[in-house]
């Protein structure tokens, strides 16, 4: 059994009590919903009101980057794929892969297992590479500003 007060878990709730990450919370942006550590559960609102849920393995954070999941919150399982965020073709659905990891991670620059192989996006989205001194609030807020971007839609199953 992993020591509740690890050097990781120590880091990720320093992280989870700075100032950009408590005003997210307060603006509803996204919520700290669990934390058994090394998994974190987070809820992130999109701009239509739906929560989506993050399943977050932080270990070895925050020198290890975080790899993140959707996670249905209720079910404490993975988001079935008719309940992902839709998209217009565009970044929404470069993200939100089913088809990538068979939806175990997100397709970002800033998630540990994505990132595996795509040594290009250290050129291409510099911005968007892990960065540990901005710790897991710089992942949340990539996956925000998806979620409220023009390409986003409700999952197919919220429109029918």
């Amino acid at each position: 059994m992993q020591n509740p007060c690890s050097p990781d878990e120590r880091a990720f709730r320093a992280d989870a009590a700075k100032a950009a990450f408590r005003l997210a919370e307060a603006e509803e942006r996204f919520r700290l919903v669990g934390i058994a550590w090394p998994i974190v559960l987070v809820g992130i609102t999109a701009v239509d009101g739906t929560e989506y849920g993050l399943r977050f393995d932080c270990a070895g954070y925050p020198a290890a980057a975080p790899t993140g999941r959707l996670w249905d919150l209720e079910r404490n399982a993975p988001l079935a794929f008719g309940s992902w965020p839709g998209s217009k073709g565009g970044r929404v659905k470069a993200v939100f892969r089913t088809d990538w990891k068979d939806g175990t991670a997100l397709y970002l620059p800033c998630d540990r297992v994505s990132r595996e192989g795509h040594d290009n996006w250290r050129q291409e989205t510099p911005t968007m590479i892990w960065n540990p001194a901005r710790g897991i609030t710089q992942y949340l807020e990539i996956v925000h500003e998806l979620l409220n971007c023009g390409d986003y839609q409700p999952p197919a199953r919220a429109a029918a």
